[in-house]
């Protein structure tokens, strides 16, 4: 595949340049790198990033005959693999799944049930069969029947007992139970292969040393075979945790984007608080692509919602946290929506950002910000990164399948000493700025140690450290319980 990187500058967006991107459009390049300084002849049209035109419906516009134009890129496969049973459908599926032999869902399973359901991994309509997975394993990507590719880094795959093999036995289809017992969806054209785990986590992490967060999870202890098929979920997934209403779908996304008229969608996904370094690099993307042309981008800050490690900040309390940056207007709420991407983390560092990436196309996001070590953590069993840092960006910027999304490597941002502010960090005085990691962050809250002053608004650390002051509360009624 050719492709090229894109540095914005001048020289692109010459009558020449124009005409070539008009004449090979297969060759537009997707790593868009922002000038330090903005130049009077970017613009969406001259740099030919401008995204396809589609038409989608809008909650305010169900009337068939009624149509929103969206500048919105279109969905991997051309339209979202919706896969949640209208309610006309529900009855009788619950009535099916009595008569089906059944598998158990752990909640790491329900929130993949959650992912295919709402079309994120669009085209996919199920969990993967062995050509799929096996395309996804050693490939990165998908062929569709009219031999175009789109991206899928991450098995999604479904593990099974040889026990709960046995029981289906010759069965087409079987019952998904969640983790209360009830069903939540059938799979449909089932097949069954073996679950090489070596292969699977040596191939998607790089590595197999013990003590990688997901592997532990969900890998190690999981059946020896997998089974793929098609799904049909009986009804939206819910969690019932207060924090659903987050839980924006790509459609439902789509529909807001379009309502709001965005001609642009900037997505950064985050599995940690938000502090005024994450808030400066937001803000300042959306300058840029104003400079560019665009006339109303919007910010999908996309936390994500599954399965993390032990030590990451909770969902309820990052929401939380959110909420109050945007009422301390930090981030301003006309331009910026907070939703929850349902996926589990893996930390698998180069592969997974791909997915991520991948994911929010299928929201509607045709820009994507990326920073350093994404989807990294260090090494479970030395004292090192897993991954080199800029790898993330780099793997982006080649990628299959990802070509329709312009990646934004991250600008540095570190606490500036002298304007005692978050800034961009300037190597010529780099004795004036502090970097606090995210270690670190975590560590002043935890003592109740506070940051410097703008490091992070006033009602966002409030967040985090009445966080942490009730771990402490509940570790000292433990021991004193253990003492007594």
């Amino acid at each position: 595949m050719a492709m090229a990187i894109l540095s914005f500058n001048p020289t692109l967006s010459s009558p020449s340049s124009l005409s070539f991107l008009t004449k090979h459009p297969q060759r537009v390049p997707h790593f868009a790198f922002f000038p330090s300084a903005p130049t009077p002849h970017t613009s969406p049209s001259s740099l030919s990033l401008f995204p396809k035109r589609i038409m989608h419906n809008s909650p305010s516009s169900r009337d068939p005959h009624v149509t929103r134009t969206s500048a919105l890129i279109d969905p991997d496969g051309g339209a979202l693999a919706e896969l949640v049973a209208p309610p006309s459908e529900r009855d009788a599926l619950r009535q099916e799944t009595s008569t089906l032999p059944s598998i158990s869902l752990k909640q790491i399973d329900l929130e993949w049930v959650h992912v295919l359901s709402e079309g994120w991994a669009s085209p996919l309509r199920g969990f993967m069969r062995e050509n799929e997975y096996l395309q996804c394993l050693h490939f990165n990507c998908l062929k569709m029947e009219d031999g175009s590719v789109v991206n899928m880094s991450l098995p999604i795959v479904l593990a099974i007992t040889d026990r709960e093999k046995e029981a289906i036995g010759a069965n087409e289809s079987v019952t998904l139970l969640g983790p209360s017992g009830s069903a939540v969806a059938i799979l449909r054209r089932i097949e069954i292969y073996p679950h090489n785990k070596e292969e699977r986590i040596a191939r998607t992490w790089g590595c197999t040393a013990p003590g990688l967060p997901y592997v532990e999870e969900a890998i190690t202890p999981a059946g020896n075979w997998l089974i793929g098929g098609d799904l049909q979920v009986i009804e939206p997934i819910k969690y019932n945790d207060g924090l659903d209403h987050y839980r924006l779908s790509p459609h439902q996304l789509r529909d807001e984007f379009d309502k709001r008229e965005a001609d642009a969608v900037f997505a950064f996904q985050l599995r940690n608080p938000v502090h005024n370094g994450h808030a400066l690099l937001m803000n300042d993307t959306r300058r840029r692509l104003l400079e560019m042309g665009y006339k109303n981008p919007i910010l999908l800050l996309h936390p994500l919602g599954g399965f993390v490690k032990a030590d990451d900040v909770p969902l309820d309390v990052r929401m939380e946290q959110h909420k109050k940056v945007l009422e301390d207007g930090v981030l301003d709420p006309e331009t910026t929506i907070v939703a929850i991407f349902p996926s589990p983390m893996h930390y698998a560092g180069p592969t997974e950002v791909q997915w991520h990436a991948k994911a929010r196309i299928n929201a509607g996001a045709n820009f994507y910000i990326v920073g350093r070590d994404p989807a990294g953590m260090g090494h479970p069993t030395e004292k090192r990164d897993l991954y080199n840092p800029d790898h993330g960006k780099k793997v982006l910027s080649m990628a299959p399948g990802l070509e329709k999304l312009n990646i934004l490597p991250f600008k540095v941002a570190a606490y500036d000493q002298v304007a005692k502010k978050m800034a961009f960090f300037e190597p010529s005085r780099s004795q004036d700025f502090l970097f606090i990691s995210g270690t670190k962050m975590r560590n002043f809250a935890k003592s109740g140690e506070n940051p410097p002053d703008g490091f992070m608004c006033p009602g966002g650390w409030k967040v985090l450290v009445d966080y942490y002051n009730s771990l402490q509360s509940e570790e000292n009624v433990v021991k004193a319980t253990v003492g007594a």
